[in-house]
């Protein structure tokens, strides 16, 4: 009878020292390492963007043990009580409790559906227009673009020529496709050069910018092109947000009893 309640008092306490143990990682020098910093540190991880997996998780529980080990050290030889340290501890909390505080504020003022549309009408009326669709050769002399042009105008592939001898070689490599951008995207010479072409047609003469002497071919034009609204929602959205937290800082600084005048 003895040896059976000797038995199961064992096992009472080894299932009631179970669920202590599965929440601490491990022990340092007897100090136990809880599961809960491991976890804390996943949540921050993964808040980053990078998935969670097994390596992850495993390196993690590497890290906090080490932290452990490195902290008994710096406790044992004082310094959680030296002044510098407790500086820096006090900037880091500052730092933490302001973060907070623009995360706090984010949260409760969200981003309405109606705000981010019509912060994307807004974008989307200014990019209203036409594009171009242009090929251009890139030489360095005026001689030499009036030789290219003599060519083509003699029934040599502006692709061919373009990839021969254009000095702008990422477009060299595609024929001197320059793909479709508005005429403002370029130099003023070059903009205003492609905008008096029509389909099909390149300039007769070079066009001389700071890069040196270009030939022009206009492929097609188009209306100009614009993202769907659920493709952008996310960055309008998040500028929005941005937005938000900037004026409310602008609010607190102007609201804000001080003597000192700020340098901006």
């Amino acid at each position: 009878m003895k040896k059976f309640v000797l038995a199961a008092t064992v096992a009472a306490i080894g299932a009631l020292s179970l669920p202590a143990m599965a929440q601490n990682i491990a022990t340092v020098n007897g100090k136990a390492v809880p599961k809960a910093r491991a976890d804390l540190l996943i949540s921050q991880i993964t808040k980053g963007g990078q998935p969670r997996s097994p390596e992850m998780e495993s390196k993690v529980k590497d890290e906090v043990v080490l932290r452990e080990i490195f902290m008994q050290e710096a406790e044992r030889r004082g310094l959680a009580a030296s002044a510098d340290y407790k500086a820096q501890l006090e900037l880091a909390r500052q730092s933490l409790l302001i973060r907070e505080l623009f995360a706090d504020y984010a949260k409760k003022n969200p981003v309405t559906d109606a705000e981010a549309k019509a912060e994307y009408d807004k974008f989307k009326a200014q990019a209203s227009g036409t594009e171009y669709h242009a090929r251009h050769i890139l030489v360095k002399t005026e001689d030499e673009a009036k030789a290219l042009i003599k060519q083509l105008n003699g029934g040599a592939k502006f692709e061919d020529l373009a990839g021969k001898n254009s000095t702008d070689t990422e477009s060299a490599k595609n024929g001197g496709d320059l793909g479709w951008s508005a005429p403002d995207a370029y130099v003023p010479e070059f903009g205003q050069a492609l905008s008096q072409l029509k389909g099909g047609e390149m300039t007769q003469t070079p066009v001389k910018t700071q890069f040196g002497f270009h030939i022009i071919k206009l492929e097609e034009t188009r209306e100009a092109q614009f993202p769907a609204f659920d493709d952008v929602k996310a960055q309008i959205v998040q500028r929005i947000s941005q937005q938000k937290v900037a004026a409310f800082q602008e609010e607190l600084r102007t609201k804000a009893k001080t003597d000192y005048k700020f340098s901006n």
